[in-house]
């Protein structure tokens, strides 16, 4: 018979492989102010991150690790041998406010396979959302994973109680999902996510009518395993862009595949490096927040790869040094960004200060910490790059340092 911990360390294990819980764009919440158990905001909340930026401040587990689908990639298929559990609605509740009460976690991220039906399945998991919230008065932030085969009625409840929806697209190439996932369907994925973004839209229009109108989901984000097939960083990037302009997802989220045990011969042996995740990362950034197109941030790249090496915007910059160096006093925002080493709330604050002064280098250095990778590509008041951007040993010379402890990533 097992116990709720022993169902505790199977499931949060068990849910480690999703990195779609980050808990940006939830509702401003006090519990101070509503007398709810739970916030988003305020005193209380114990936030934790991870080198890669995922916020850990979550319970994270899956309500089962069960599942009668058999994707080859994942460690709970119906042919896993992995060890099963099962939570109850209940003990999930219980457990969320217990961790929460204790000051461990400010919210929850629940998933789970998918157990007798999507339908059955998925209300399971909106019934722990709404219990949380309509009987426990639970202000927290609350994630759900949704199931695309699931009623659209099922998709609605969910919207309703929880902060974030997800939908893992799994697969960047759907000939991959369709080799690795024969039971999952693009279309119906695509046709779950052009639900919620629809319910969100209007929910978001009904609220600039009147501040009462009932609140939908405030995004949904994805997952792309990366690594379990063949499909390349740029092909990747260009199924992101589909997606954020397609669906207005709040954020695709990049997971370096790990090998998993019994594992079936049509994945890799060894998983990827890590660093692959995370230029994957900065090149999404790019696209979002920078202004680079996949085309644009595929000219730093060699043979549809990122370069491991230096960071996307640095690579995109060597190859286009006819555009440097920048006057820091003159330029643009847009043209700012792109100098590497400038992030968006440091050129913010360059726009901002040139307004009353002309920029020294002392000042971009005290906006920037990267000012060092900045030097060669920008010109200020008292600096001149002296034709740094033709030398040839510019990339060894702004490449970061190898560690030892890379050899054996």
């Amino acid at each position: 018979m097992q116990t709720v911990l022993d169902k505790l360390a199977i499931l949060a294990d068990a849910a480690k492989y999703d990195a779609s819980c980050a808990s940006s764009g939830a509702a401003a919440r006090n519990s101070l102010a509503t007398k709810a158990i739970g916030s988003t905001e305020g005193m209380g909340i114990c936030h934790a991150y991870a080198p890669d930026g995922r916020c850990i401040s979550l319970l994270k587990i899956l309500l089962t690790n069960y599942c009668q689908f058999d994707c080859h990639y994942c460690v709970n298929r119906v042919s896993s041998n992995v060890k099963r559990a099962r939570f109850s609605v209940e003990e999930v509740v219980d457990l969320t406010l217990g961790f929460y009460k204790r000051n461990y976690i400010e919210g929850l991220f629940l998933s789970s396979g998918i157990i007798q039906s999507p339908d059955y399945t998925m209300e399971q998991v909106v019934r722990v959302a709404e219990t949380l919230r309509h009987t426990h008065s639970f202000g927290g932030y609350i994630h759900l994973k949704t199931i695309p085969d699931a009623d659209p009625a099922l998709l609605a409840r969910a919207g309703a109680v929880a902060d974030r929806l997800s939908i893992n697209v799994e697969l960047p190439q759907e000939a991959s999902l369709a080799r690795l996932a024969p039971q999952k369907s693009p279309e119906r994925i695509r046709r779950a996510m052009g639900t919620i973004r629809l319910k969100i839209e209007e929910s978001k229009e009904a609220i600039k009518e009147s501040r009462k109108a009932p609140r939908f989901s405030t995004g949904q984000s994805t997952q792309m395993i990366v690594g379990a097939d063949r499909a390349d960083d740029l092909a990747i990037l260009d199924t992101s862009r589909n997606l954020y302009g397609n669906y207005k997802l709040s954020r695709v989220y990049y997971s370096a595949f790990s090998p998993i045990p019994d594992a079936s011969s049509m994945l890799p042996l060894i998983r990827p490096p890590l660093m692959r995740e995370h230029r994957l990362y900065q090149a999404d950034w790019l696209m979002r927040f920078y202004g680079f197109s996949v085309e644009e941030i595929a000219t730093g790249s060699a043979g549809g790869m990122l370069d491991l090496a230096i960071d996307p915007k640095l690579a995109w910059a060597l190859q286009h040094r006819d555009w440097f160096p920048v006057d820091v006093n003159r330029a643009s925002r847009e043209m700012l960004l792109r100098v590497p080493g400038f992030g968006t709330k440091s050129v913010k604050q360059m726009l901002s200060s040139r307004r009353w002064r002309r920029l020294r280098l002392e000042d971009i250095a005290r906006l920037c910490r990267g000012v060092k990778s900045s030097m060669p590509f920008i010109t200020a008041e008292d600096w001149q790059p002296g034709g740094a951007t033709d030398r040839l040993d510019l990339r060894k010379m702004l490449s970061p340092p190898c560690h030892q402890g890379e050899l054996f990533a």
